[in-house]
């Protein structure tokens, strides 16, 4: 089922997913129950899903953690390695650790949501708290509109007055991401989430070169830093929304600080990436 990768097993990246979506979850279900399937039931993912959990699991531990079990009155099943039972036990330890952790602070929602955020690290230098709004499958794919919070002072993750404030400063960001992705973050209206995007992904166009309504993820911005590159110029800009973005225009764009543009990017461009409490 599982063929076994490295010699040694490389936790460490695999339980960055503990409490980042239902991967761990999948594992801990077939444990206890020794069937893929009844742990994709158990957890609120389709079959296929479960099997993405535990093909992304194990490349990231670099060992087998799931191994078939042939016959049997139910004709078979599936069990944890000792690698398997070895990643739970130390995805539980972390859990009972960060909760010491969360219970030293001043029990601010705000603070808590802050650790959170900064326990992500990524290359992304677009990282914004959103809410979901919505989510529209079409097919393998699911579309996710969110909402985000347009500058630190309204950045209440979590809270009503958050999503509220979201939709008056209109910063709206689409994503589109699988189906499978979609059930194994257990994404769902309300839900607070960070979405992700890199630099790199990010178009920046003079504002001349725009149509109005231009469609989704197209942001309107004042630039406030440009540096000049032979492969693009980079643009850090400040949205009419308040959030700081930063993106790339064409060589020699001719962009200088205090230009109006318009910040693009692709919803396929754009990584979710769950906040657990």
């Amino acid at each position: 089922m599982m063929r076994a990768m490295h010699q040694h097993p490389s936790f460490l990246d695999a339980l960055r997913h503990d409490m980042a979506d239902k991967r761990i979850d999948i594992l801990r279900q077939i444990g206890q129950g020794g069937s893929i399937s009844q742990a994709a039931r158990a957890v609120g993912v389709s079959y296929k899903a479960a099997w993405q959990a535990l093909d992304t699991l194990t490349n990231l531990a670099g060992v087998a953690l799931v191994e078939r079990v042939v016959g049997g009155a139910g004709g078979g099943g599936a069990r944890l390695t000792a690698a398997g039972e070895q990643l739970l036990a130390a995805a539980d330890a972390m859990q009972q650790a960060r909760a010491v952790v969360l219970q030293r602070l001043d029990g601010s929602g705000l603070a808590q949501a802050a650790a959170a955020r900064l326990a992500l690290r990524t290359s992304m230098r677009n990282q914004w708290p959103c809410i979901v709004q919505g989510l529209q499958a079409s097919g393998p794919v699911v579309r996710v509109h969110l909402s985000c919070a347009g500058s630190a002072d309204d950045a209440r993750v979590g809270s009503e007055d958050c999503a509220a404030g979201d939709a008056a400063r209109g910063l709206h960001v689409y994503s589109r991401i699988t189906r499978e992705s979609a059930e194994l973050l257990g994404l769902r209206p309300g839900m607070p989430v960070q979405a992700l995007c890199k630099a790199t992904a990010v178009r920046v166009l003079p504002v001349a070169g725009v149509p109005p309504a231009s469609g989704a993820n197209h942001w309107a911005a004042r630039a406030t830093r440009v540096s000049r590159g032979e492969l693009g110029d980079e643009v850090s800009a400040q949205l009419d929304a308040g959030v700081q973005m930063v993106g790339f225009a064409a060589p020699r764009s001719g962009l200088r600080v205090r230009s109006r543009v318009v910040m693009a990017a692709d919803e396929s461009s754009i990584v979710l990436a769950f906040e657990s409490a």
